[in-house]
Formats: structure tokens, sequence, C-alpha cells
């Protein structure tokens, strides 16, 4: 694997305690991911650590830095436009505070790539329900929001996709350059919903690939009830929309 080929992209809002653990993590892998770190001019600074390990891992490691707080979608679309920019073939979406597992990343780029028996997927999911529900740490109270939101999802959508809200995934480039990115609507808990339903709509294969979600040690979520309402009224609205639109590539 050409390490100039696969990116992670990892937005950042005030995750000081772990930018340094995850990019450590990421740059160890075998595969040799290159990693872009999209930061909303945190607070604490987040930026700086990134700033003071560019030099070790020249080459490979990026920071684009943007004004303020704009919300986790615009934030991959962001990133998504950069990889884009610079020819990756691979680009991947993950938090920063290790509830995605870095070890994982390996699996997402495998089921991409395929097998000489497989054809790759263009959009792999690393999916917390598609193997029972796998989230640790946990209130059984928000375990249940999230399940039951993806069910609704599935139930609305006809999207046949159990982690329906999931954040971590690896997109082959052409997905990101057929969606049109100009036009995603949501910027908090329903970007992830409404990217896959766009990447299904035109027809790209989908595959998951179960993993053990576990929720931070370190730092502050950014979870809030008004994400998740976006994401519960939102998803209608975006079926209705689909029914008047033509996906072609």
């Amino acid at each position: 694997m050409n390490a100039a080929r696969a990116v992670v992209v990892i937005p950042t809002y005030n995750e000081r305690e772990n930018a340094e653990l995850i990019i450590r993590a990421v740059m160890g892998l075998p595969s040799g991911f290159d990693v872009l770190i999209v930061d909303d001019n945190s607070p604490d600074k987040t930026a700086d650590v990134v700033k003071g390990l560019l030099e070790e891992f020249g080459g490979r490691l990026f920071l684009e830095e943007r004004p303020g707080k704009q919300g986790l979608g615009t934030a991959y679309i962001h990133g998504f436009r950069w990889a884009l920019a610079r020819d990756y073939a691979f680009i991947f979406e993950m938090d920063a505070d290790f509830s995605h597992n870095p070890l994982d990343l390996e699996r997402l780029l495998a089921a991409c790539l395929g097998t000489d028996a497989r054809p790759g997927a263009d959009v792999a999911i690393g999916s917390r329900y598609s193997n029972g529900v796998n989230v640790v740490n946990w209130p059984m109270s928000r375990v249940l929001m999230s399940y039951f939101a993806s069910m609704y999802v599935r139930m609305i959508t006809g999207m046949p996709v159990h982690d329906t809200t999931a954040g971590f995934k690896c997109y082959r480039a052409d997905v990101l350059r057929t969606i049109p990115l100009d036009h995603i609507r949501f910027v908090g808990y329903a970007f992830q919903i409404e990217m896959k339903f766009l990447a299904w709509c035109y027809g790209f294969r989908i595959e998951e690939v179960p993993i053990v979600f576990t929720d931070r040690t370190r730092g502050q979520s950014k979870m809030s009830k008004g994400i998740f309402k976006e994401a519960v009224v939102g998803v209608v609205q975006m079926k209705v929309d689909s029914l008047f639109r033509s996906f072609t590539r």
C-alpha cells in the first residue's frame, strides 16, 4: 500500500489531551496512513500540539486551521476537498478521542481494497450494530437512543445499513467526487446519515465492518439533544427530497 494514497481526516475541537496520542497511534500502523487534522480554533490550543509534531512526521501529518467552530460536517467536507485536491485514493473519517480504535483503520482499508474473490467496497463503515450491539462505556439510555435512531433511519430511507449514524468510515475518492459536497445540508449528527444515504442513492457499494466502539475517557463529548433532533427531523425531509432528484454518475 502506497502511504500517499490513504489519508485519515480527524476533526478536532478541544482535543489537546488526545491529539498527540491519536496521531502517533495512526502513524504507527503498517499501511502508512497520512493524517489530516482539521482544527476549529480550539480554545485549548489543540493546534499547537499538532504543530509540534509536523516536523517529526514531515510529509505525512498535515494541519488545517479554521477560524472557529463550524460543525463536524463542514470540518469533514473541508478535509474531503483537501484530500481530493491531492489525489488520495482512500479517504477516512475518524474521531480523535479513541472511541474508534485506530487498529480498525486497517480493516476498513482491507474492505475497500477487496480481494481476488471479492470486489472492494466503495464505502466501508466501522459498524457498532452489524453484529449485535458493540458499544463500551455508554449509559444504556444512549445506547438505546443510538440503536433505535439507526432503526428509524433504515425504516424511513430504506437504506440497508445497520449503523446509519456511524462516524468511522473509509471512502473511495470516486464517492466523494460524485456526491455534491456543496449541497450537503447537515453539519451535525445527521451529516453522517446524509453521506451514507447519498452514497447508497448513487449506487455505490457499502460494506459494514463490525467494530467495538468505546466511549471517550479523555476530554468532553460534543453530543447534544439539538444535534440528535437534527437527525430525527431532517431524515424525513432528506428522503422526500431524494424522490425528486436524479442520482446518476
